[in-house]
């Protein structure tokens, strides 16, 4: 979807020195090779100068992404994520229902050019689930990635079988039944301390309307505030 210079992500949360914006399906959170036209980060910046992105979020995916104000700030938040004290959770539909309806993934994590794989000599990996909802032929889940590594939550989900509608890089081939034209994964929650205060944050992002849309289609109960 072609975005106007002037689309500003809708915000969140912002003060002294931090921001959270809701990012949009379809906009690459910051430039790298072959992403063409504003960026979150690019987006941002044209109101906040000093704002840098402190972690990413696929282009494909939605939701809260945070922004620290300057250099300081930034340095924080790295020890913050390196102490896992910021915590995310995010919403996923996938296909299938995950036994056990609760659980822990740890299976460990190897870069592989622009894939992840699972690998004994990769880099420890750890995500917790749990079912919210069994819909026909899908579930919605809330997934909390303890680490962060690349495509973590896309990559363990499809190994255990339950690859996120919409999923194309990792589904194996496996044509998505509901022709879903993203993935369907919305970063719902950020939780951290505040890097000058240290009192608790908690910053959330509304359900993405083509996720509403695709949720009511299918009958949930949780179109609302998830």
């Amino acid at each position: 979807m072609a975005r106007s210079e002037r689309d500003l992500p809708p915000v969140l949360l912002e003060d002294d020195d931090l921001l959270v914006v809701d990012k949009p399906p379809g906009l690459a959170s910051v430039p790298s090779p072959g992403v063409r036209g504003p960026t979150c980060a690019d987006l941002v910046r044209r109101q906040w100068p000093g704002a840098r992105p402190v972690h990413r979020l696929d282009r494909e995916t939605s939701g809260a992404l945070l922004f620290a104000h300057g250099k300081e700030v930034l340095e924080r938040f790295v020890e913050l994520f390196r102490e896992q004290r910021v915590q995310k959770t995010y919403l996923a539909l996938v296909r299938g229902h995950p036994r056990p309806a609760e659980g822990t993934i740890r299976d460990p994590i190897a870069r592989a050019g622009k894939r992840a794989v699972l690998s004994p000599r990769g880099q420890p990996a750890h995500t917790e689930y749990r079912v919210l909802e069994r819909l026909e032929g899908v579930a919605l889940v809330e997934a909390r990635p303890v680490t962060g590594r690349y495509n973590q939550l896309r990559l363990h989900l499809a190994a255990r079988g339950h690859p996120l509608v919409g999923e194309r890089k990792y589904a194996r081939g496996k044509d998505d039944p509901l022709r879903f034209p993203r993935v369907a994964l919305h970063a719902l929650e950020l939780r951290f301390p505040h890097p000058r205060t240290s009192r608790e944050v908690t910053v959330r992002a509304p359900l993405a309307a083509d996720l509403r849309e695709l949720l009511a289609s299918l009958g949930s109960r949780r179109t609302g505030d998830v």
